[in-house]
């Protein structure tokens, strides 16, 4: 279901299709990230196209390609739902990005060049600036927190040269951003320094310290996904495990 503001969206009529599409995709997108949409609700033409004043075929279009990115699934009976949350889902997402992520980011190291390097500095820059926590929505990110971190994580494997694997680990971390949105305890461990594990990812990488690297973004997502279980609605899975050891009060 959409959120209670139920605010129609100011796409534009005009402009080509593929500007149209661009467009409510880019709106969808922001929506279901930003907890607007809620996970397993229903995606309804009339509905997509009144909110963003768009066309069927832009909205179909637009929801293909979230599809594509994990944010939206067509299912039998149902149509375009919200990707539900699960721990089954969750378990298998945090096997898959701890192997590949891990990967990626050490041949970033090890293939990134000087821009590369500035690129993940300035990135880092930006995300230590960011407002975390607003007093409007104290339970989730900022939108700007969650735009700088998704951009220095981003910007830390982008010095890799295989564009196979690298479109498959950012993918890979627009999936696991739905569980990050709608954790209520995300980001409130007492006990976790989250600032220091992003300034220790930095100085890794740039640093040229590929294994390490790929050491601490593999405790860097396992630890995030035994925090971000507790969201889901479904009961945890028989030997399902997110690759680390659970955390107090994580079930």
């Amino acid at each position: 279901m959409f959120a209670p503001s139920g605010r129609v969206r100011g796409v534009a009529k005009h402009g080509t299709a593929g500007t149209r599409t661009d467009d409510v995709h880019r709106e969808l997108r922001s929506d279901i990230l930003g907890g607007r949409l809620v996970p397993g609700s229903r995606l309804k033409f009339p509905e997509l196209c009144e909110r963003y004043r768009v066309s069927v075929g832009a909205a179909r279009e637009a929801l293909t390609r979230l599809i594509a990115e994990g944010l939206v699934k067509n299912q039998a009976h149902q149509g375009y739902i919200v990707t539900p949350l699960s721990h089954e889902d969750l378990a298998d997402l945090t096997r898959a990005r701890v192997e590949i992520e891990s990967l990626v980011l050490r041949l970033s190291v090890l293939e990134g060049d000087v821009q590369w390097e500035s690129r993940a500095v300035a990135a880092h820059h930006v995300l230590e600036r960011a407002v975390f926590l607003s007093k409007d929505e104290p339970g989730h990110p900022t939108d700007e927190w969650t735009a700088a971190h998704a951009a220095f994580h981003l910007a830390l494997i982008d010095g890799c040269t295989n564009r196979r694997l690298l479109g498959t680990a950012r993918s890979l971390r627009e999936e696991a951003e739905l569980y990050r949105q709608w954790s209520v305890s995300f980001g409130q461990e007492p006990d976790r320094d989250f600032a220091g594990e992003h300034r220790a990812l930095l100085e890794a990488a740039i640093g040229r310290e590929a294994d390490r690297a790929a050491e601490l973004i593999r405790e860097h997502i396992a630890h995030t996904a035994q925090l971000l279980i507790s969201v889901a609605t479904d009961e945890p899975g028989t030997g399902q495990d997110t690759g680390t050891a659970p955390s107090p009060g994580i079930r």
